[in-house]
């Protein structure tokens, strides 16, 4: 039997359109902390592997939590039009949150669209709340928190 590769995750990436508006949802109500931002160059391999117009300007910020340096990354492209996201979401964010009740609310005040909250239960009987929102440029954040432990 062959040893599996090391794989260490880095962090999952969200197009946006506007970088400092991003930065209101997930700084400013989900309370990440930016790590860094900068300006792509041209030459930058992630036009090839997002198959990015060469036209767009590019920039990005990487986030981290209070616990967790660089644990997602936004990246803004400007002077193209991007497509709406689609539907199904192709892709989610899940994030444990303690202050469930002001992001909630604070995602609701900025206007985004906020989905029904959910009785949450994991699959080993912890019950919790969860919720899904959308950024400004249709990416899916999922919220939860847990409230009971399972009695097992």
């Amino acid at each position: 039997m062959s040893a599996k590769p090391h794989v260490r995750f880095q962090r999952p990436n969200y197009v946006v359109t506007d970088l400092d508006r991003a930065l209101t949802v997930y700084r400013d109500i989900l309370g990440l902390e930016i790590a860094f931002t900068k300006n792509s160059e041209k030459t930058s391999y992630s036009y090839e592997v997002f198959q990015i117009d060469p036209a767009a300007d590019m920039r990005f910020a990487v986030l981290s939590t209070q616990t967790q340096t660089n644990v997602m990354a936004l990246t803004e492209l400007k002077g193209i039009e991007l497509p709406e996201v689609p539907l199904p979401s192709r892709s989610a964010i899940v994030l444990e949150c303690e202050d469930f009740d002001g992001v909630m609310n604070n995602a609701r005040a900025a206007g985004l669209k906020v989905f029904d909250e959910s009785r949450l239960e994991t699959k080993d009987g912890r019950i919790g709340r969860e919720l899904g929102f959308l950024d400004y440029d249709g990416n899916l954040i999922v919220i939860y928190i847990i409230l009971e432990n399972s009695d097992a």
